[in-house]
C-alpha cells in the first residue's frame, strides 16, 4: 500500500513541477512577438502550452503538454521591427494573472504530494517501531 501512495504522489510531484516550469515559460516568452501570418518559425510568435494530466496505468498521473488554441492574437505593436505595414504583430496568448493562478496550483500540487510522501516515511518509521 505504502509503495502505490509513494509512486502516486512522486508522479503527482513530477506532473506539479511540470505545471510549473511551463508556466514559467509562458511567462518567460510572454513577449515574443513574430510576423502576422508567418510561417517561418524564426518570424514566428512564441507558442504558449498547456500541461494536462493523464492518468497513468497503475495510479497516478502523467502529463501531456498541448500548445494553447488560440496560441496568439494579434495586436498593435508599431514600434516591433516585426509589425506589418498597419502596425500589427502576433503576440502569444498568455495572460499573466492566468499564469500566476496556474503557478498557486501547481505549487499547492506540489506541497499537497510532499505531504503524502512525508506521512508515508512517518507510518513506516512508527512500524518499524512497533517491530523492534
Amino acid at each position: 500500500m505504502s509503495d502505490e501512495a509513494l509512486r502516486t504522489a512522486a508522479s503527482g510531484l513530477a506532473a506539479a513541477s511540470r505545471a510549473f516550469q511551463n508556466s514559467a515559460n509562458n511567462v518567460a516568452n510572454a513577449g515574443t512577438v513574430g510576423r502576422v501570418g508567418a510561417t517561418d518559425p524564426s518570424e514566428q510568435a512564441f507558442q504558449p502550452q498547456d500541461i494536462q494530466q493523464v492518468t497513468t496505468p497503475g495510479g497516478g498521473v502523467g502529463t501531456v503538454a498541448v500548445t494553447r488554441d488560440p496560441a496568439t492574437q494579434t495586436v498593435f505593436a508599431p514600434g516591433s521591427p516585426l509589425a506589418n505595414d498597419r502596425g500589427l504583430v502576433d503576440a502569444p496568448n498568455v495572460d499573466l494573472g492566468e499564469e500566476l493562478v496556474s503557478q498557486i496550483a501547481a505549487e499547492a500540487a506540489f506541497s499537497a504530494n510532499a505531504a503524502v510522501i512525508r506521512s508515508v516515511d512517518e507510518q513506516q518509521d512508527e512500524l518499524l517501531d512497533i517491530l523492534s
